[in-house]
């Protein structure tokens, strides 16, 4: 069965302040493994559905979209950048119109960032800058697999 970890943190528990814009921003390490067989690449979403206020959510922010990444990849390490992404890995636009990671930055309470890794049986159009809503339609009747790793995040300073 598909899976997704961090060594930063574990499932349901906080994300450190490292990976946050109260700390470096930087991507936290993932691992991943048991892919299905027939898995061709790999696509990794992470989002905030208690955004703004997980009081009164309005919508779903969008962290950080990448697709296409390697079957034969094993993750990502921390901090990862654009050089440093497994060859043929494509990267979507977040919510804040560019690509990378965008880690927490929650306005008010503790939001919940989830972190969705699918396993396709294609490879993707070869597009930089697609937005998260292309990527679902593209990968559409395409997964295989998902895993899911979520991790919390509340601001320490307003």
């Amino acid at each position: 069965m598909l899976s997704i970890r961090s060594t930063a943190f574990r499932d349901k528990e906080e994300i450190p302040t490292k990976h946050t814009c109260e700390g470096e921003d930087v991507s936290p390490a993932l691992e991943w493994s048991s892919l299905p067989e027939g898995t061709e690449s790999l696509a990794l979403i992470v989002d905030d559905p208690d955004a703004p206020d997980p009081d009164a959510p309005k919508m779903v922010w969008v962290h950080w979209v990448l697709f296409n990444l390697p079957p034969d990849s094993e993750g990502l390490p921390e901090g990862v950048g654009a050089r440093q992404l497994p060859e043929g890995t494509c990267q979507g636009l977040n919510d804040w119109k560019r690509t990378g990671w965008g880690g927490p930055c929650p306005p008010i309470g503790r939001h919940r960032y989830f972190f969705r890794l699918y396993a396709l049986d294609c490879r993707l159009d070869d597009r930089d800058r697609m937005s998260r809503a292309e990527l679902d339609r593209a990968m559409r009747g395409h997964v295989l697999a998902e895993a899911m790793l979520m991790g919390t995040y509340q601001k320490k300073h307003a």
